[in-house]
């Protein structure tokens, strides 16, 4: 069992910045591969970054490539995304995950999830 936590979320100019990060409970935080997802209102949740259990393989969505930074921290079981440029499209409920599987697999990824932080772009 692994329980996320998130934080970091508020409201921005578009052009701002603003670093998410989710702490995660257990001994086995290294396991995972962990990501981020977004969900705006009326739409579904998308995938946003992934990153495998070392930090040395990250993903991205196409929208926020060039803008947003995954990271992790194993010996703080943390996993950060750094978001810069924002836009107001950006704004959603920014969610992370953790899974056992591939970084790789942005589609059907997570097992474990966070409550979700509220990030607001305002333009």
């Amino acid at each position: 069992q692994v329980q996320l936590v998130e934080s970091g979320g508020g409201l921005v100019q578009a052009g701002g910045s603003l670093r998410l990060s989710c702490a995660a409970s257990g001994r086995t935080f290294s396991r995972y591969a962990m990501g981020w997802f977004r969900q705006a209102p009326g739409k579904e949740r998308e995938f946003v970054s992934t990153i495998n259990w070392n930090g040395f393989s990250t993903y991205y969505a196409d929208s926020v490539k060039g803008r947003f930074t995954i990271a992790r921290d194993n010996a703080k079981n943390t996993v950060y995304l750094q978001m810069n440029s924002l836009k107001p499209e950006d704004t959603a409920v920014y969610y992370c995950a953790a899974d056992p599987g591939s970084a790789t697999m942005t589609d059907r990824f997570g097992v474990y999830w966070g409550q979700g932080a509220q990030v607001t772009v305002s333009s």
